[in-house]
């Protein structure tokens, strides 16, 4: 017990016996490689966020070291992404301006809050919560902010001046008032980033195109002449490892960045979460969901300190490192100082990169974000999933982008409630063709006049015991004889106090006619509320039966015979041990007992 209270408090410890000289060699190998990876993308990330892009790659070297420590997967490796740069370039910009110390100060408080509630989900055993975020609202999301990805880099590209901050629309519309005004020395330049770019990914993926297509812009501004055509360059970055850092604990400056700061934190879990399981189906490894609340919590926390932005598991890097052979979390620590040390090297060459190549990068980034597979599939169904996607996207570019997240959950959940509040009621005959006498739907056979069954394909709570009570009432109103009522409850998963209380009515109701309600396939669940709740005793356990045939035959002991007399069908077995009336023919083809 004491083992496994020190491998949550210190889950590195578990994972740690398997590092060896194999290990070592082939994480290091992945770590190198991830390495280069994430330079570019480190510095096109801070760009979205509104961030020095200096801070992109602090935020990969700081969290992913303290995520793979305190998270649970081998693989997965933590650092800035495109979604969580938009989501914090949005909610911090309407309060300071985009790369000044005001929006840094923010940006590292926003990056505390949300350490804070993801590490708190954690502790609390929350790691369920990203199942009530379905993954159209995912698609949706992201599809709507690679358009914004992509909106925010437009100037960049054809080197215009357009005002920082305004809306999706608004941003379009000066983009076609300042078209003449395009500086095609800077269109080149983001024109070649993108052919590079593209082009190494359709030759060879596994080639650094991000890196070289940095590099090649960087000698084309430098011959067309930078300065003299306009041509903005990032400017050298500090050459050092991240500074320590202090995020400003205002109360009203956290009551400013709490909704952002809940935004940011849910995505990134999901993010995390996500990639984390999809490897792990592939290395057959089993991830702790909670943990990796935690982990990804602390990482941030941390990171706050240390001049990182929010972080949360990338699917690039992820990838990347799994398939280049990672075996361990060491291949994430790897990563962190290989980019540390890097930094040392290449961060007096960032004087000389352009902003149009950056900006040509995060149009591919924008692009590969957006899941075509997924948004065909998800159209070709057709019906609510697809208005969950057109909501999510539609809010993600004409609201607050944390309310666009928020705006899909709500819909999927009514949507949800909507299609559960139906449950599906069909009339169960048993048939005469069978050996059995197996129960099966078919509105044309006939049923027997005093008695009915039916199976209640849903669980029954609050939402769903309208339907059912007004199922009930349409046949107390539709037969004055058919006065007893099976229910098959084997489709009944869960029922709550509204859906107990329902049956324990409706029971009376049935008995107060000359019938009953009798219930057969309770599940241990349903039945074990229904007798907490002292619900068993209105109903009857005695009305409660296991098998069918003595559900059967117990109802059929107390219908009226003198009705059963002229009766002409056979529906039960036990139709054909009670005497006809003369003059009425039995219908008793295929006799035997039920099952």
């Amino acid at each position: 017990m004491e083992n496994k209270y020190i491998s949550k408090l210190l889950p590195f410890l578990s994972w740690f016996p398997l590092v060896n000289r194999s290990t070592l060699k082939s994480d290091l190998v992945a770590g190198i490689t991830n390495a280069f990876i994430v330079l570019p993308q480190g510095v096109a990330f801070a760009m979205i966020a509104g961030l020095p892009p200096e801070y992109g790659l602090y935020s990969a070297i700081i969290p992913p070291i303290i995520a793979a420590l305190f998270g649970s997967s081998l693989h997965l490796i933590s650092g800035p992404t495109t979604a969580i740069s938009i989501v914090l370039f949005s909610t911090i910009s309407p309060y300071a301006e985009p790369g000044s110390g005001e929006f840094i100060q923010l940006a590292l408080t926003l990056t505390f809050i949300t350490g804070l509630i993801q590490f708190t989900l954690g502790v609390l055993r929350f790691g369920t919560i990203v199942n009530f975020i379905s993954h159209t609202v995912v698609v949706g999301f992201t599809t709507g902010a690679a358009m914004l990805i992509a909106t925010s880099q437009i100037k960049h590209c054809l080197g215009v001046d357009i005002p920082a901050g305004e809306s999706f629309l608004h941003t379009w519309i000066d983009v076609f008032l300042k078209l003449p005004e395009t500086n095609f020395y800077v269109l080149s330049v983001a024109v070649v980033t993108l052919i590079i770019v593209v082009g190494m990914k359709i030759y060879n993926p596994k080639l650094p195109g991000m890196l070289v297509s940095m590099i090649v812009a960087g000698l084309v501004a430098y011959f067309l002449g930078a300065e003299e055509h306009a041509i903005r360059v990032v400017g050298s970055l500090p050459s050092h490892l991240p500074p320590f850092s202090m995020p400003d604990f205002d109360a009203k400056t956290i009551r400013v960045l709490a909704p952002g700061s809940l935004a940011v934190a849910m995505l990134g879990l999901i993010e995390a979460v996500s990639i984390a399981r999809s490897i792990a189906i592939k290395s057959k490894q089993r991830i702790d969901g909670n943990q990796e609340f935690a982990g990804q919590g602390i990482a941030n926390i941390f990171g706050s300190f240390f001049s990182c932005y929010a972080s949360s598991g990338s699917f690039t890097r992820s990838g990347i490192n799994y398939s280049a052979g990672a075996r361990t979390p060491m291949a994430a620590i790897f990563a962190a100082i290989s980019l540390a040390a890097i930094l040392f090297v290449v961060a007096p060459l960032a004087a000389y990169l352009p902003i149009p190549a950056m900006g040509g990068i995060v149009l591919v980034v924008a692009y590969n974000l957006v899941d075509f597979h997924h948004i065909k599939s998800i159209l070709r169904s057709g019906g609510h999933e697809t208005s969950v996607l057109v909501v999510t996207f539609l809010a993600t570019l004409f609201l607050e982008l944390e309310f666009a997240i928020y705006a899909g959950v709500i819909l999927s959940l009514i949507l949800y409630l909507h299609n559960t509040s139906k449950p599906r009621i069909v009339s169960r005959i048993p048939d005469v063709e069978s050996p059995n006498r197996s129960f099966i739907t078919n509105t044309d056979l006939p049923e027997c006049p005093q008695f009915k069954i039916i199976r209640i394909d849903n669980s029954i709570y609050f939402g769903s015991v309208n339907r059912v009570q007004q199922y009930f009432e349409h046949l107390r109103s539709k037969s004055r004889r058919q006065n007893y009522v099976l229910v098959v409850c084997s489709g009944i998963n869960f029922i709550d106090i509204a859906g107990a209380e329902m049956l324990a009515n409706e029971a009376k109701e049935w008995r107060e006619r000359g019938g009953g309600l009798y219930l057969y396939g309770v599940k241990h669940k349903v039945r074990a509320l229904l007798k907490k709740g002292g619900y068993l005793d209105v109903i009857g356990e005695e009305n409660i039966f296991s098998s069918k045939s003595a559900a059967i035959g117990a109802i059929y002991s107390k219908l009226d015979k003198d009705i059963c007399r002229t009766c002409p069908e056979t529906i039960f077995t036990e139709c054909a041990l009670t005497p006809k009336a003369d003059g009425i023919a039995k219908n008793d083809s295929k006799l035997s007992i039920p099952a």
